[in-house]
């Protein structure tokens, strides 16, 4: 007998004959007619070379060899059946590794209370915050090293699902004992100042809060580029510089800040998520994905979904 030659169908219709007793209480529990069913007694009588069922006045009784095939074909047939069935997910007790990743600035800003929501809700899960690469992203989502990744647009990976998560927006600020008292300053006063930036990729003296001065006429002084925002914050207390930061940063540091009013609006900044398609219909991840979408409304403005 060779396997590739079984149909499944013809096993689901023994173990449905085995429990009825009946050809014809099998054909109404296969949802089938009752020829069809005979038919298909017939083939797994051909197949396992038995009778399989004898016919009585009280309807079919099982051969000692369908006897001997009974138990097998119930547990093969569970086996296809949990094989088919959607994965139940239960964060209470899931032990999932979950793969997360972004900058310095989303890590902040949407990971980490992320994390503090999985310790609540999944407190047997475990989360690996991967740095993001410089390149290589797509290839690590690929092999399953990221599973899944926080960013702003200019570094999302377009080929891939994404969702729009919120949006955070700019706003500027210096150390307490920065010169401007006022709580609102002008593009004059803005720009008369040396000025820090976060340029993750490096190298890059402008920023979106630039596009938005020079549409104005106006342009700042960049004299300091740093790759990430932790480094900015130490380099500001150092001097009479300023900076744009988003404004999730300062949840832990407005008393140490001094911020200031525009009088422009100042751009906003959005927050998007990548995953890789393997994972779209896993249950674990979609719970994942819609527990960050929770956490993104409770920080900033809640975002339409892209």
């Amino acid at each position: 007998m060779n396997i590739r030659n079984i149909d499944l169908n013809l096993l689901v219709a023994f173990d449905a004959l085995f429990d009825a007793r009946s050809v014809t209480r099998a054909a109404d529990r296969l949802a089938l007619t009752q020829p069809t069913v005979s038919g298909m007694l017939k083939r797994l009588r051909d197949l396992f070379s038995d009778e399989l069922f004898i016919r009585s006045s009280h309807g079919i009784i099982p051969t000692p060899r369908a006897e001997a095939l009974a138990v097998p074909i119930k547990d093969l047939l569970g086996t296809a059946q949990a094989l088919i069935t959607p994965e139940d997910f239960d964060p209470t007790t899931t032990e999932t590794t979950f793969k997360l990743s972004g900058n310095d600035y989303m890590l902040f800003a949407v990971i980490s209370p992320v994390i503090a929501e999985l310790r609540k809700i999944a407190p047997r899960a475990r989360v690996s915050v991967v740095p993001r690469p410089v390149t290589g992203l797509p290839d690590l989502m690929a092999r399953g090293e990221i599973d899944y990744y926080v960013a702003s647009p200019e570094f999302m990976i377009p080929d891939l699902p994404s969702r729009l998560l919120c949006k955070d927006r700019y706003v500027c600020v210096a150390r307490k004992e920065h010169p401007l008292r006022t709580e609102q300053i002008s593009l004059q006063q803005l720009c008369a100042y040396d000025h820090l930036l976060v340029a993750p990729a490096g190298g890059s003296f402008s920023g979106p809060v630039d596009s938005v001065l020079a549409s104005l006429g106006y342009s700042r002084r960049v004299t300091v580029a740093l790759p990430t925002f932790p480094v900015l914050f130490e380099v500001l207390r150092t001097d009479d510089f300023l900076a744009f930061v988003p404004e999730q940063l300062l949840r832990r540091r407005r008393s140490e800040l001094k911020v200031f009013e525009m009088e422009f609006p100042t751009p906003s900044l959005e927050i998007i998520a990548n995953w890789h398609p393997r994972l779209a219909s896993d249950p674990g991840h979609k719970w994942l994905r819609e527990l960050v979408v929770s956490v993104a409304k409770e920080l900033t403005t809640p975002a339409s979904q892209s």
